[in-house]
């Protein structure tokens, strides 16, 4: 076949959505495998996000000497502006951290409490005046204290070689000068603004084009001079004059002023933590999660049920490969809707969640002929023990995993005036379920959906990558895992490879969805064959164009003894990876 021949036949594969049936002719023709674009190598350092714009910030911040911590803080600040419909400096952040130097892997937990001052039998109160049983997913009640800025904070005294103003100065740059709104995001912004324009404070001021309900369209100028005061507050001042000072006291008479709950002794009590990483062995390459209050066991509990089949030889998106990985998340989800909740408040059996043994038993529950209708927990021993991803590398060695969100939408709808974000409504994900281990409860975390992922192979590290997403995220991080790790798909087309995500679970809210198993959606890639096949199982099989993660990546190569960073970005989102 001729060059242009097999260019027509790519553009007529891709416009069917059947990347791989392209991929699997190009190798007879080649013998090579190739993703929708190659992945990025460079040497010195990598940044990968999901918006052009801020990994430019954050690749610059590396040139200019700062580390990868300085690089992702900057990428980071530049997505909450850019990419408000995900996260910003009213959200949580979670992030694992490689260390060169002590060749180490840190945990950090940057994720906020529930107001003090609201109690469990105020918050059902308010719910019995709104005719709710669960928390709403806007307004006041599911405002948590927001805890990025406080682990930006953490990460740059343990990690930082710029100033915090340095790192700071590209967001800062483009909040006042403005920037184009990207394809993807304009349509979620869209979407957003009916939504939110209700609530009281300062959103359509802020987030609209002329103040009175006009969003962004594609290639619009954005700016927003509030979150610029905020962030040149907090690049002079430091954290403090967010959770101390004139941040928190904007906050605290706003919340008095509308019914909010947050008071100001709410951001002065707020601390991030520090914990170890979690891991589970998968064929050879150590995976580590971080420990509840997200949801990171889920991929290691994964990973251990799909360990015990041999799926490299059953085949990428073949029947019985999709089954085991669909029974396999229930089962993993069935013990999160039970067990995952803030560790200062219920005792989490972690180690016996991701044992071997316990995966051993919980193995034995699946059919390979019949899908699950429903999935009970298990009962492991005690051991002791929408969102943005990015990930950052630099010319040390040192790494960067992390995840950022104001969790639903743009997040609460709340916006107090003059500071340019909004509040996340991460306490939706609360129970109301008196004794379940996710309860709300005053000066609580929630569980959280958020995870960023990082493996080591061989004690040295690999792979730093995420797929953001909601409940999609541990069913993404073991897709792409197996992507790699089974059937040696590169980095690159592990994250562009169709997907399939499992909905309608029991969740760590206390709600009861399904009855019937719930339901798979899956992307046009995957071939109608095991469609059909899973269908016999008794699964219910549907289609979907959207809502399957967005995947960074970041992995480290060895070529003739020297290190080669390769980047990865996937196609469903503006992102970039970039490296020099």
């Amino acid at each position: 076949m001729k060059n242009s021949s097999c260019g027509i036949f790519l553009a007529f594969c891709f416009s069917l959505g059947a990347v791989h049936h392209a991929h699997a002719q190009i190798d007879r023709i080649t013998g090579r495998n190739f993703a929708t674009r190659s992945p990025v190598l460079a040497r010195h350092g990598m940044v990968c996000t999901s918006v052009p714009a801020a990994t430019q910030v954050g690749l610059d911040v590396l040139k200019r000497g700062g580390s990868a911590v300085d690089a992702a803080i900057a990428a980071n600040a530049t997505l909450g502006l850019m990419e408000p419909v995900s996260n910003g400096i009213g959200g949580d952040l979670f992030a694992i951290v490689y260390s060169a130097k002590e060749q180490k892997l840190y945990g950090l937990n940057g994720s906020g409490r529930s107001p003090r001052g609201l109690s469990y039998e105020q918050m059902k109160s308010e719910l019995a005046k709104l005719h709710r049983e669960f928390i709403p997913p806007a307004g006041m009640l599911p405002i948590s204290v927001p805890g990025c800025v406080d682990a930006w904070a953490e990460l740059h005294k343990k990690f930082g070689k710029l100033s915090f103003g340095d790192d700071l100065a590209g967001a800062i740059h483009y909040a006042e000068e403005g920037f184009p709104v990207t394809q993807l995001i304009s349509h979620y912004w869209s979407r957003s603004v009916p939504i939110y324009q209700g609530f009281p404070g300062a959103f359509l001021e802020t987030y609209t084009l002329d103040g009175k309900g006009r969003a962004p369209n594609e290639g619009d100028i954005f700016k927003n001079p509030a979150l610029a005061h905020s962030l040149r507050l907090i690049a002079e001042q430091g954290r403090d004059v967010y959770y101390k000072g004139e941040i928190a006291d904007k906050v605290d008479v706003f919340m008095r002023a509308n019914g909010g709950y947050l008071r100001k002794t709410d951001f002065e009590q707020h601390t991030s933590t520090w914990v170890e990483p979690v891991s589970t062995n998968y064929r050879g390459y150590d995976v580590f999660e971080l420990p509840p209050n997200g949801q990171g066991l889920a991929t290691l509990e994964m990973l251990n049920l799909l360990e015990g089949y041999d799926l490299k030889t059953w085949g990428s998106n073949s029947p019985s490969t999709l089954h085991a990985m669909i029974e396999a998340k229930k089962l993993a989800f069935a013990d999160r809707a039970k067990y995952y909740a803030d560790p200062d408040f219920a005792k989490i059996p972690i180690a016996g969640l991701i044992s071997k043994s316990y995966a051993t038993e919980r193995r034995k529950l699946i059919d390979p002929d019949h899908a699950a209708k429903s999935v009970a927990p298990g009962n492991p021993s005690l051991g002791q023990s929408d969102t943005i991803y990015m990930c950052t590398a630099d010319d040390e060695g040192n790494m960067v995993s992390l995840i950022q969100s104001n969790f639903r939408g743009m997040g609460s709808g709340i916006v107090v005036p003059g500071l340019g974000f909004m509040f996340q409504d991460r306490g939706q994900l609360f129970s109301m379920e008196p004794g379940h281990a996710n309860v709300y409860a005053p000066g609580k975390r929630p569980f959280h959906t958020i995870i960023p992922g990082f493996v080591m192979k061989d004690k040295k590290p690999w792979l730093a990558f995420g797929v953001m997403g909601g409940d999609m995220q541990p069913q993404g991080h073991v897709q792409v895992l197996t992507n790699m790790i089974d059937f040696g798909m590169g980095l690159q087309e592990a994250g562009d490879a169709s997907r399939w995500q499992h909905e309608d679970d029991n969740e760590p809210t206390g709600e009861k969805l399904s009855p019937n198993g719930g339901y798979v959606e899956v992307e046009s890639g995957v071939p109608y064959e095991s469609v059909r096949a899973l269908k016999a199982k008794g699964h219910d099989m549907r289609f979907d164009v959207g809502d399957y993660g967005g995947y960074q990546a970041i992995e480290v190569q060895m070529h003739d003894g020297e290190r080669v960073y390769a980047g990865a970005s996937e196609s469903r989102k503006d992102g970039q990876a970039a490296g020099y």
